[in-house]
């Protein structure tokens, strides 16, 4: 810490053609406090400073801020100057305490890939919404009677459960195993950060040590939990990473399904217009083609949008000319790091999405009601106008299985459940700002809302 302090003092003014700098007022951190409080905010007001690239200081390390979506694939594609596996090997050890070997990180991936996609895909998708479908109906058991509850914390341990009983153990402890989950997450943005307090380091400890004593068992193993086992077994990770490896694993699949299926039907209760377009479009789903739902699709998209806060980071490994869409050339400095930030730019971007704060439903459909992904900016198609996962090498695996699941979780919901809100006219609670660049947004505060099961269920 000390030599980046000192350090930070010598190193030079930017030098010609590279990015706007902006250090901050605070020697060493620069602006790491506002960054960290609410990043949305602080590169808001960069960007309205600077424009679509800057650099910024932040605890010691310089980091370039991109915006262009247009310009965004010069730093995906680049497999040469930028590197990914350090930055991500480093947040891992210091939120799950993993140590793996340092090229586990190509073939984990490509393991990943093929078990969440084709025939093993079908086969997951199929047990979710079995295990979707029981915890929805006995949710609800009661018939008849409503039920109230927090939107966020109903959507959030119904999805955790059920992919959990998916991937990893069929067993009768998934609602404790949510519970420590909650806890550990809840607190993951300051365990990330190195701000948690000595009760909060207390909580999350125990929350964790249990959460691995959960995934050691060897009883009940889904098939998915037994071959990701045996992968790490044949990468000759040691025996204490596995467990550590496979809490990792439970975080990256459960902790984005829940909070969108929130925003989801938190958007549709608040906007009944919407609402009634999507009922329109399930009621219809017996027809013919009861996979074709863009009112449906178009309104997940728009949620999206607006609470998919991912951050895509690289490390300059060696300099770089980065040259954006407009041919405008930046030089990056080795050691240096790069930052997209799509909720920024492109998602919140007014002049690709006007009216980027509000939700509008059939943003993703065109007149005629098919899907609209054609986007422009100053008269010129962009290439990326949402990535609410990612792209490039660091792009979501099982994205697929995922949007899936929250789809088939918000059909139930809507079939199978009478659901409105206990007030009228509440409205969406704010987001909690400490959750940018940790995937989808979560909120400060819940929705209540109360539920019944439909006296008459679809036929399915």
């Amino acid at each position: 810490i000390y030599a980046n302090y000192f350090t930070s003092f010598l190193i030079p003014n930017r030098q010609h053609k590279e990015p706007p700098l902006d250090k901050g007022l605070l020697p060493w951190l620069g602006h790491a406090l506002e960054f960290g409080k609410d990043a949305l905010k602080f590169l808001t007001r960069m960007k309205e400073k600077h424009g679509d690239i800057f650099t910024v200081r932040v605890a010691g390390q310089y980091v370039t801020i991109l915006l262009d979506p247009n310009s965004f694939d010069s730093v995906l594609h680049d497999t040469v100057s930028l590197d990914f596996r350090r930055i991500r090997g480093q947040v891992v050890q210091k939120i799950f305490g993993l140590q793996v070997p340092s090229n586990m990180q190509t073939s984990e991936r490509k393991w990943m890939e093929v078990h969440f996609k084709g025939v093993n895909l079908i086969e997951l998708n199929s047990s979710m919404n079995i295990h979707l479908r029981n915890l929805v109906l006995n949710a609800g058991k009661t018939c008849g009677e409503w039920q109230q509850e927090g939107l966020f914390s109903l959507c959030y341990s119904l999805l955790f459960r059920a992919g959990y009983l998916t991937l990893f153990e069929g067993s009768d402890n998934a609602a404790a195993v949510y519970q420590e989950f909650r806890n550990f997450d809840d607190l993951l943005t300051k365990l990330a950060r190195g701000s948690l307090k000595r009760d909060e380091k207390k909580s999350v400890d125990t929350s964790q040590e249990k959460l691995l004593r959960f995934l050691s068992s060897q009883r009940g193993m889904e098939p998915w939990k037994r071959s990701y086992q045996n992968f790490l077994n044949k990468e000759g990770v040691a025996e204490e990473m596995q467990a550590k490896a496979l809490l990792l694993q439970l975080w990256t699949t459960q902790c984005n399904a829940g909070p969108a299926a929130f925003w989801f039907l938190g958007f549709l209760l608040t906007h009944p217009e919407a609402m009634e377009a999507v009922r329109s479009e399930v009621r219809g789903l017996s027809l013919k083609h009861p996979s074709s739902t863009p009112v449906f699709d178009s309104a997940l998209s728009e949620t999206l949008r607006l609470t998919a806060a991912v951050m895509i980071r690289r490390e300059v490994v060696q300099d770089k000319t980065l040259v954006m869409a407009n041919g405008q050339e930046y030089r990056l400095r080795r050691g240096d790091r790069v930052c997209l930030f799509p909720l920024l730019g492109p998602q919140m971007d007014p002049q690709i999405h006007p009216e980027p704060q509000s939700f509008k439903y059939d943003r993703f459909l065109n007149e005629d009601r098919t899907v609209k992904n054609t986007f422009h900016k100053n008269g010129e198609q962009v290439r990326y106008h949402t990535l609410p996962w990612g792209a490039g090498r660091s792009s979501c695996v099982g994205k697929e299985f995922a949007v899936n699941a929250i789809k088939q979780f918000v059909f139930l919901l809507l079939t199978h459940l009478d659901l409105e809100l206990c007030d009228p006219e509440a409205n969406l609670p704010p987001v909690n700002p400490s959750r940018y660049g940790y995937g989808m947004l979560q909120p400060e505060g819940d929705l209540q809302v109360r539920f019944r099961l439909k006296r008459i269920l679809p036929e399915m």
